[in-house]
């Protein structure tokens, strides 16, 4: 499985590898986190700072809506309200991007990560730890998938 990582407040590389540590606390096996990446942002408010991004790949054995829940529970320990705009500045953001190969289509939940594909900021930290991983339906690698925009 694989979440992105983002924080434009505060401590953005702080934040990010609290957020790590703490999926690993909370029961996410094999951790691996990948580098930072400072973008800027898109579809964002005007003013808003630039992020640092990361990607967390690892083993999780409960559901993706149990790991789901866990990164919001992060989130709001970290201090981001449980009602946020996505276009606003933000202290970290969890976003569950792949759960294995599945494809899941829940009302709070869609995987692969439906603007996965478009975003550089989440593929490109991604690619760094797991170039080959394919994505659903397709099999698209995520190299490839990095590739395509550019």
């Amino acid at each position: 499985m694989a979440i992105g990582l983002g924080a434009n407040l505060d401590d953005p590389r702080g934040a990010i590898r609290r957020a790590a540590a703490d999926l690993a606390a909370g029961g996410l096996e094999d951790r691996q986190l990948s580098g930072f990446w400072v973008t800027a942002p898109e579809d964002c408010v005007p003013g808003t700072p630039d992020f640092v991004n990361a990607a967390v790949i690892g083993s999780w054995r409960g559901s993706a809506p149990e790991l789901r829940a866990l990164c919001k529970e992060i989130e709001l320990r970290a201090g981001r309200p449980a009602a946020h705009s996505s276009r606003e500045a933000r202290v970290v953001d969890l976003d569950l991007l792949l759960f294995g190969n599945q494809e899941i289509h829940l009302p709070e939940l869609t995987v692969p990560h439906p603007r996965l594909r478009q975003r550089r900021f989440a593929l490109a930290p991604l690619a760094e730890l797991a170039p080959d991983w394919r994505l659903p339906p397709d099999g698209i690698t995520v190299a490839e998938a990095l590739r395509s925009l550019g």
